[in-house]
């Protein structure tokens, strides 16, 4: 036994410190193994897809998971370094819909874009470039930021906050993120070519099949309605429109529409003075806007009637003979298009507009085949059939005075008659083969017909017409184009709201006055529905010294009276 006076044999091993110090370096190494293999695994993962929204979200939740983060996001960078596209993960739907607007790269995201390299914080509240959140926006401190760069350009931003276990992000999360950020570049540029590929695909596609329906000899409305569809599947848009001018110069139409609120929005009329699409008409270059339900550019009825946020408007045609303006918008809250599908709609429409033109000069071409014909046959009508009538009518007119039978000769007499009739009758088929359609002046009987068969496809049959009066001679042109606006905005608003299967138009002229009826046995008007449209009728009956008479019931349809006079 040793004396109480003995030394220790071992005083200055430190055993049980040694084990404690390595079993802690053990642990940190297995730490370490478990990153780097969650790293592999997400560098894996991050590379398996090649669509490019998907990736993309993938891309921030996994930064999220390898760093212990509570929150992430992705800022894409657009032109003038602004962001383009933000993606967002780990905020609710509500939390979302509560942020009053997204960043726009200023502040602390803006330095990254200046400054692209890896940024670590303890406390965003504390650092110079901060200034503050927007309103909705959840309380944020730790922070880690990094580039992500694809052949050297910087394509985005990679945003973490909120440290789980931790006050903040240290040098080993920068490290992952960093490798990570690596990767995701690869992955990113990869998914851009393969989507910029499909794309290519779409729009030699629908290029070509716009060009073959025009080239068939199909109708343009035809034409037009599948060049909106075709931009909503290329652009990924929520509504494309497609406005064309209407006769005078100073209002557009929504002719065409495809995606969400396309039933509100056909049939939309717009000045050309002050609206966004006016704006596209008159300068032929295309207009980016970030929020149309608050841009100053958009007319009062178009806020009104269309939920869009951000939108992309082009023009139909080159500068000089713009055809139309081809929209392609996003519902309100949602990220822009991005540049690329921006350019493809603008393209697509420079492509759609001169096969449009070119089927509009074939028909042309195949017009003059017809006039050309016409005239053929009008002068061999003329020069052959009409002479060799008139000549026997004469020979059977000298020839009366030889019959010595009264009945013989009134017989002969009537037979010449019938010829002189039956020249009579030729001359005037032979003057309208003569006269174009074009040089032949538009009654108004023709363009309120006109506007009833427009308007059938988007009541889904087609409404009873009488015409009373001399329309073409009693009403003057002025009025003629209102009536004929006030007739569009009633089948339109029939067309959206009666339910209707079945409507009467009749439109009167007396000596004095001229009355449109439109009367439907649809669902009726609703006491606290929206009356803009009856507003300005209303108002449009009042400029001319008329009124607008409703007569309505819940569930019986509706009677519009638009009465005007006529002096």
């Amino acid at each position: 036994m040793n004396s109480p006076d003995q030394q220790p044999l071992l005083p200055s091993l430190r055993l049980d410190e040694l084990l404690d110090e390595l079993q802690v370096r053990l642990q940190a190494a297995l730490s370490t193994r478990d990153r780097v293999y969650s790293l592999l695994e997400a560098v894996v993962a991050v590379g398996s897809s090649l669509d490019l929204e998907v990736l993309l979200r993938s891309i921030v939740e996994t930064a999220v998971s390898l760093v212990d983060a509570r929150y992430g996001a992705m800022g894409v960078l657009g032109e003038g370094g602004r962001l383009a596209e933000f993606i967002p993960v780990g905020m609710s739907e509500d939390e979302i819909a509560a942020v009053h607007h997204w960043p726009e790269g200023k502040g602390l995201l803006g330095q990254l874009i200046t400054e692209p390299k890896p940024l670590r914080i303890g406390d965003i509240s504390d650092h110079p470039s901060s200034f503050g959140f927007p309103e909705g926006h959840p309380a944020m401190h730790s922070f880690l930021g990094v580039p992500i760069r694809i052949r050297g350009e910087v394509y985005g931003n990679l945003y973490l906050t909120e440290k789980q276990g931790a006050t903040q992000f240290d040098t080993e999360d920068e490290a992952v993120l960093i490798a990570l950020a690596a990767a995701a570049g690869v992955a990113i540029e990869n998914a851009r070519l393969y989507e910029e590929a499909r794309r290519q695909q779409r729009w030699l596609s629908a290029t070509a099949e716009v060009t073959r329906h025009l080239l068939s000899g199909a109708e343009s409305g035809d034409a037009l309605a599948l060049i909106t569809e075709k931009a909503l599947e290329m652009t990924g848009a929520d509504l494309v429109l497609l406005s064309l001018p209407i006769a005078g110069g100073e209002q557009v139409r929504v002719e065409h529409a495809a995606g969400e609120g396309a039933e509100q929005a056909l049939g939309l009329v717009l000045p050309i003075g002050n609206s966004a699409t006016g704006l596209v008409l008159r300068k032929g270059e295309r207009l980016t806007m970030t929020d149309y339900s608050s841009d100053r550019r958009v007319s009062e009825v178009g806020r009104r009637r269309l939920n869009i946020g951000p939108l992309v408007a082009v023009p139909l045609g080159g500068p000089s003979q713009v055809r139309g303006v081809l929209s392609a918008g996003r519902r309100q809250g949602s990220m822009p298009l991005s540049q690329a599908a921006a350019d493809m709609l603008a393209t697509f429409a420079a492509q759609a507009a001169i096969a449009l033109q070119l089927a509009e000069h074939r028909r042309q071409a195949e017009q003059m085949a017809v006039f050309e014909d016409r005239d053929r046959i009008a002068k061999d009508l003329h020069d052959l059939v009409i002479q060799r009538l008139y000549a026997t009518g004469m020979s059977l007119q000298g020839a009366t005075s030889l019959i010595t039978s009264p009945e013989v000769a009134e017989r002969v007499s009537r037979s010449v008659d019938a010829l002189d009739d039956t020249i009579r009758e030729i001359r005037s088929a032979i003057f309208a083969l003569q006269t174009h359609p074009a040089d032949r002046p538009v009654s108004l009987r023709a363009q309120i017909l006109h506007v009833v068969q427009e308007m059938t496809a988007a009541l889904g049959f087609a409404p009873s017409l009488q015409l009373d009066g001399a329309l073409d001679t009693l009403v003057p042109t002025p009025i003629g184009e209102h009536m004929l606006t006030a007739l569009r905005e009633m089948l339109s608003n029939a067309a959206r709201h009666s339910e209707a299967d079945r409507i009467d138009v009749v439109v009167r002229a007396t000596g004095a006055d001229l009355d449109l009826t439109v009367r439907d046995n649809g669902s009726g008007i609703p006491d606290g529905g929206r009356r803009s449209g009856l507003r300005n009728l209303a108002h449009r009956a009042e400029g001319l010294g008329g009124a607008l008479t409703i007569h309505t019931a819940p569930g019986q349809g509706a009677e519009l009276i638009w009465h005007v006079p006529l002096s």
